[in-house]
């Protein structure tokens, strides 16, 4: 597949998968856990994603939140460059509401100034993520 510089024009979602490894870190604040991230996309998304996670709760009861930022290198659709990705969820029993955006000013060279939004559409056993970006 040849990549291109020019910019990304928003479009059809564009889906893909990825897989996620995460190593614990030292505790920023007093009950909460952070972990140092890495994500392996493949399909219309295509790359690697180094982020930081915090969290905060009780997820083995079913109750916690957590925040994140990774940035992602690779091409989104044959369109090379960066972006910075903004995570937050929360989960109580199983009310789950998660939030994965695209931050303004957060990309580079064809991906800058995309703005969009990531839908987690399912999880496979394996921990394989099926995922849809909805460029806005």
């Amino acid at each position: 597949m040849s990549t291109s510089d020019s910019p990304i024009e928003p479009a059809a979602p564009v889906s893909a998968t990825f897989t996620v490894s995460m190593v614990p870190g030292d505790p920023l604040l007093e009950g909460t856990g952070r972990f140092d991230l890495v994500k392996t996309w493949h399909g219309g998304i295509e790359g690697t994603s180094r982020g930081v996670m915090l969290t905060a709760g009780d997820p083995e009861a079913g109750s916690a939140g957590y925040v994140a930022l990774e940035v992602f290198e690779g091409t989104i659709g044959g369109h090379a460059g960066t972006l910075t990705l903004q995570q937050s969820g929360t989960m109580e029993g199983e009310d789950v509401d998660l939030a994965y955006r695209i931050v303004p000013g957060g990309g580079s060279g064809a991906l800058a100034g995309l703005r969009g939004e990531i839908t987690i559409e399912g999880i496979a056993e394996d921990g394989t993520h099926h995922a849809a970006l909805t460029p806005a």
